[in-house]
Order: structure tokens, then C-alpha cells, then sequence
């Protein structure tokens, strides 16, 4: 835990024993003592690392290809889209008639068609499964960047839950797997997650809603009065690389690139999805009710926060949300025109300003955007207008990361149940994301990193089209 003391009364020289209890300022589980015992990668590390980020959106419940971006109007009904199609920039390619923005952006990314995660289980197998070695696929990233970036003291992989924007929104879904899991790595891998309510993630205040500003700035008139007399003092200078380094996560400001207020507020309210639904036109039918209302009230400011943390120098950006893509049309879920009324406008509007928002900041190069589920949805829709589990074949949305963008990548067959293509796999996206982020060269040379990690990093290929 972070403590200043009160030099108000008394001494005004800060004790070395209160600074080392800085500590207890665990990034992602990197304690101090960790965080000693870390050896940099050196020299190495500025051809290894490519200046690059990702944000991966989770989609979790498993979006369904037909009413996204893959319709089949000239299927069957019980098969096409239920939301019918809306025209896009590509000549002859149409996406779901919900996703009205970014239908208009379609030049700016591309959407794989061919896409198979391999199963109908719910889990996180996409961010977080056995081809991932069970960590997040940021943990595979920290294990290769290090958990902080040097000389600025971001973290390198970072998880955005709705919590990080609202405290009063639910906690994070684990019951299908931990998105902070870190593997056989140990928990100095795991990503950092604002708003977790322990440790620094609570010291340095990093979510939005009013009533904890006030503590934001009194945390920031504290640190700023710390900063004045560490800058005048000797202890500093007596201090252990790593202890330089988690000073810096306080010095340099690193809460600031959690700080949403520091936006243009017209920008804020171009990400916001909170007024897309709000809660009273959510049918108290479904036992998801809360999580649809956390999704609406917290995406946009989500994604926006993650590209915050990019610019910043975060490697890698998990963003979900809640379980809101499963749409069987039962007690928790709502069939798939309600659905996508309910998670797919917010997506439109959220992803769409992210897209807009990098482009014009002249970053599409820097930052990749990847959209996803475990798995997609059956071409057949059921008795209530839902679609069941479905592994044969997912949508799968990537955009920028200096690759291909304005296509689309495979082809499904004609009722949308499995690839018509060469199927793309889930270590064919790992492939494509870590050779965004990493020279795969430099990595077989570099001394220090598992054999598991290097195998991770060959066993797919990078999705052909886009690299």
C-alpha cells in the first residue's frame, strides 16, 4: 500500500523506510522485490519490440456471424440475418443492418470470413486458452516486453473490465475462465487491471464517476507535494534501478493516461455509449438484464481509455465488458434481433469512434484492434428467433497494426456454419497479433525466453492477406 506521510506536523524529510514501502505498488503482482530480482532485457529489447499495440475486445458469449458481418441474405430465413443487411464502403460486401457506422468505415479494416475457434464451449479460449499457454495473450507479451515499459513506467498489458469506468457496475465474469490468468509465467505477467479495488489499482484512482474524483485530486496534490521533496532528496539517488522504476510509476504520471477527464469533452461524448440504452428499455425478462446495462453504460469509455493506455505506451489491452453476446433466447439472453439491438449498437458506436479517433491521431499504423468471441452462433435459428452455440465457424474484425486493411479475408459456406476457405485458427490470430507486436527473428535469438513462448509464436501463421 502507498503511504505519505503527513510532513505538515514535524519533519519534512521523507524516511527511507516510508519510501520503500512503495513496495507495495504491485503492477500486475510486481512487487518490489520482484521487480529487483527482473533483468532487463537490454539492448536486445529495441529490435525485439516493435513500436506497436493491441486492443483486443472481447466479445464474450459469442457473437453471431450472420448478424454482424457475414449476413447470407440469400439463404434461407431461418438461416439469413435477422437484422437484414446494410451496404458498405467495400463494393458487394454487406455487414448486419445494425452496424450503421461502421458499415461506412468498412475501407479502414477487414473481416475474416473463414475464422474457426474449434468448439461451442463457453470459455475465453481466444484471449486465454491452451494456445495461449492459458495466460492472456498480454501475458504472453509482458513475458517478451517486461512488465513495465522502461523509462516511462506503464504497464506493458493491461485488462479494462466495466468496473475500471463505473464502480458501480458488476464484477467481471470468471466463471469462463480468468482474464488475468498470466500461465506458467507467474503472476508478475499478469495484466494490470484498473478500478480491481486493492493495492496501487486502488491507490492511484483510475476510475471516472464523480463522487471519486475528489479523492483523484486529493491522491494528486499528495503526489505532487511527495514529488517536490523525493526531487530534494538523497534518497533517490541511492536507489536500485527497479526502485527508480516504481518510483516513476508515481513521478511520471502513469495515472494520467488512466484519466478520461484530460479528453476533449465533444470526444468523450463521441465514445459514450451510456445513452444507447438505457436501463429502463431492457426488459426485466432476462436474467442478463445487468449485464447489458453495464455493456451500454461503460464500452465506449472502455475503448477509449484503451487507446489512452496505447498512446501511453501499454503493448496490449484487454477490453471486455459482460456476458452479453449469447443470444439463445431463454431466460438469461434475448433472441438475436433484441440482442443486437442491445450489444450491437453500442459496438457500432463504440468501435466506430475508436476507429475514427486513431485515424485521425494518425495512429493506424501503431494500434491494432482485434474483435472477437470464443465461438459464433448456429446457422439455424431456434424456435424463439435465437442462435445456439456454434465452433465450426466466429466473426472475427481486425483493424490497423500497419496490416491490410478495406477486405475481407475467406469465404464461408453458403448457410454460415463453417469456412468455404482455408480455415483461419486461433494460433493464426496469435500468430498475427505477435508478429504485430514482436520481430520473430529477434525472439529465436534472444536469450532468456521459454522454449513454450517461442513455440507460441511459430505455431500458427499470420493471417495471409493482411500481413
Amino acid at each position: 500500500m502507498l503511504t505519505f506521510s503527513d510532513h505538515s506536523q514535524g519533519s519534512s524529510r521523507l524516511q527511507r523506510r516510508d519510501f520503500l514501502r512503495i513496495g507495495g505498488l504491485g503492477l500486475g503482482g510486481l512487487g518490489l522485490s520482484e521487480m529487483m530480482a527482473l533483468k532487463a532485457l537490454g539492448a536486445s529489447q529495441k529490435r525485439l519490440l516493435k513500436d506497436k499495440s493491441v486492443i483486443f475486445l472481447f466479445m464474450h458469449g459469442g457473437p453471431s456471424q450472420f448478424e454482424t458481418f457475414d449476413p447470407k441474405m440469400d439463404a434461407p430465413s431461418e438461416i439469413r440475418s435477422v437484422t437484414g443487411e446494410i451496404k458498405t464502403k467495400i463494393p458487394g460486401i454487406t455487414f448486419g443492418s445494425t452496424f450503421e457506422r461502421l458499415a461506412k468505415l468498412a475501407d479502414k479494416f477487414s473481416i475474416v470470413r473463414s475464422f474457426v475457434t474449434g468448439d461451442a464451449v463457453h470459455d475465453i479460449k481466444t484471449i486465454v486458452g491452451k494456445d495461449t499457454l492459458k495466460a492472456n495473450v498480454g501475458s504472453l507479451y509482458s513475458r517478451i516486453a517486461g512488465p513495465l515499459r522502461k523509462g516511462s513506467a506503464m504497464p506493458t498489458n493491461v485488462a479494462l473490465f466495466p468496473q475500471a469506468i463505473s464502480s458501480a457496475a458488476m464484477p467481471v465474469i470468471k466463471k469462463f475462465g480468468d482474464f488475468t490468468s498470466s500461465g506458467e509465467f507467474g503472476a508478475t505477467y499478469q495484466p494490470f487491471v484498473p478500478g480491481a479495488g486493492s493495492g496501487a489499482q486502488a491507490d492511484m484512482t483510475l476510475s471516472l464517476p464523480q463522487s471519486r474524483l475528489d479523492d483523484r485530486r486529493t491522491l494528486l496534490t499528495s503526489l505532487d507535494q511527495w514529488k517536490r521533496r523525493m526531487d530534494a532528496s538523497e534518497v533517490v539517488g541511492g536507489m536500485s534501478e527497479f526502485q527508480s522504476l516504481a518510483f516513476d510509476v508515481l513521478r511520471r504520471g502513469v495515472s494520467d493516461a488512466f484519466d478520461l477527464s484530460k479528453e476533449d469533452p465533444r470526444l468523450i461524448e463521441r465514445y459514450d455509449t451510456s445513452k444507447l440504452l438505457p436501463k429502463d428499455r431492457i426488459s426485466t425478462q432476462w436474467n442478463n438484464r445487468e449485464h447489458y446495462a453495464d455493456n451500454a453504460a461503460t464500452l465506449g469509455k472502455l475503448l477509449l481509455m484503451a487507446r489512452r493506455l496505447c498512446e501511453h505506451g501499454c503493448g496490449f489491452v484487454t477490453v471486455t465488458t459482460s456476458f452479453v453476446w449469447d443470444m439463445h433466447a431463454d431466460n438469461n439472453n434475448a433472441p438475436c434481433r433484441t440482442g443486437m439491438d442491445y450489444v450491437g449498437r453500442p459496438f457500432d458506436h463504440a468501435v466506430s469512434a475508436l476507429i475514427e479517433d486513431i485515424e485521425a491521431r494518425g495512429l493506424s499504423d501503431k494500434i491494432m484492434l482485434v474483435c472477437c468471441g470464443e465461438m459464433g452462433r448456429s446457422p439455424k435459428l431456434n424456435a424463439k428467433g435465437g442462435r445456439d452455440h456454434w465452433g465450426g465457424l466466429a466473426p472475427l474484425m481486425i483493424y490497423g497494426g500497419g496490416l491490410k486493411m478495406g477486405q475481407v479475408i475467406g469465404q464461408s459456406a453458403r448457410h454460415g456454419g463453417e469456412p468455404a476457405s482455408e480455415p483461419i485458427t486461433i494460433p493464426d490470430l496469435i500468430a498475427t497479433i505477435m508478429h504485430t507486436l514482436v520481430d520473430h527473428g529477434e525472439a529465436r535469438v534472444t536469450d532468456g525466453l521459454p522454449p513454450s513462448l517461442l513455440n507460441v509464436l511459430t505455431r500458427g501463421e499470420p493471417i495471409r492477406g493482411l500481413v
